[in-house]
């Protein structure tokens, strides 16, 4: 870690092009870690700019700098010619280039160097020349403000740094109830209060500022879509792109649907299944000892945390769902003996 630190101090003791980017679909962690980085860079002099490759989440574009962002599928030119001019490149909250999506040959192909930190298991070592990996952290914000600290910079740290840092963190450990919060987390997010991070505020900022249609969607998915296997402790919720249109689906409409089939009692294992512009997307999540990343990587070429976990299917939603019930079939004695 202090080499590493050393590197990294090194390299942002002059003025650089940096680029920030974050995985496909960004989260608040992504987004968070992103704008909280380069709150802080831009403090020191750099010329920063965060590029994401596709839209994200309105509910996410109040943190501060967020209207410098650039989308790659809005402006792939522009994106492109500053990534190529960039000395330095830091990668997010993802461990694989391909979850940079189109954006994924630009960046790999960039001279700059590279500075992966993440939170999530298994990174590619390959694709940066400076790694900071720590599976244990429960986002990659908190390894961010950790890496901050590090290198001496807290005192950078002012309330729009802190209000993005929190964001990241506070989504992430979904309001701090996950078994990957620590005292370490709490003491992190005590810090951050006292910069002047509003955490009420971010709360309805986040959680509280949906759309109508996106409360309405989310009604239809528990009223008409939710499918509940009592005998695998499994549950399933599913939507098709017809269905989305019906509810004017926006990016981020989505977002946490899968955790009301969680909140079931005795359902161990949910999942959330999307048809979104022809793409089958799945969203796993469990409680306790199920590992749901190994069933993404499995079966959906995907991957994640222990009880978090993303995926694509490569057939229809009607068949991704029969899929999973051959899954659940498999793992029935698994999900049967796991305990909380």
């Amino acid at each position: 870690m202090q080499e590493k630190i050393k590197l990294l101090k090194a390299l942002i003791s002059e003025n650089k092009n940096i680029v920030i980017t974050v995985h496909r679909g960004p989260d608040g962690d992504a987004m968070g870690s992103a704008l909280g980085l380069y709150n802080v860079l831009v403090q020191l002099g750099h010329i920063v700019t965060v590029i994401t490759p596709n839209d994200y989440a309105c509910f996410l574009h109040w943190m501060p700098g967020n209207e410098k962002v650039i989308v790659f599928t809005q402006e792939e030119k522009r994106a492109s010619e500053i990534t190529e001019k960039a000395d330095l490149i830091f990668l997010l909250d993802f461990g694989q280039i391909a979850r940079l999506d189109t954006y994924a040959n630009v960046v790999q192909n960039a001279s700059a160097i590279k500075v992966m930190i993440d939170h999530h298991q298994e990174p590619d070592e390959s694709v940066s020349d400076i790694l900071f990996s720590d599976v244990s952290a429960c986002s990659t914000a908190q390894i961010v403000f950790e890496i901050i600290e590090e290198l001496g910079y807290k005192n950078l740290i002012n309330k729009d740094v802190a209000e993005c840092l929190y964001t990241g963190i506070m989504t992430d450990t979904g309001s701090f109830k996950y078994s990957s919060t620590t005292e370490r987390t709490h003491h992190i997010i005590a810090e951050l209060i006292g910069k002047g991070a509003e955490n009420s505020k971010i709360h309805d900022l986040v959680y509280d500022n949906f759309s109508e249609n996106r409360v309405k969607l989310l009604g239809y998915c528990l009223n008409h879509k939710l499918q509940i296997f009592k005998e695998n402790k499994a549950a399933i919720i599913s939507l098709n792109a017809e269905e989305l249109k019906r509810f004017n689906f926006k990016t981020g409409d989505t977002e946490g649907i899968v955790n009301y089939a969680l909140t079931i009692e005795d359902v161990i294992f949910a999942v959330f299944i999307a048809e979104k512009k022809g793409v089958v997307k799945l969203s796993l999540r469990s409680k306790g000892g199920f590992w749901v990343n190994e069933i993404a990587k499995k079966y959906f070429s995907g991957g994640g945390h222990k009880n978090a976990a993303g995926g694509v299917s490569d057939v229809s939603v009607e068949e991704t769902i029969e899929k999973l019930k051959d899954i659940f079939k498999e793992y029935k004695t698994q999900l049967l003996n796991t305990k909380l």
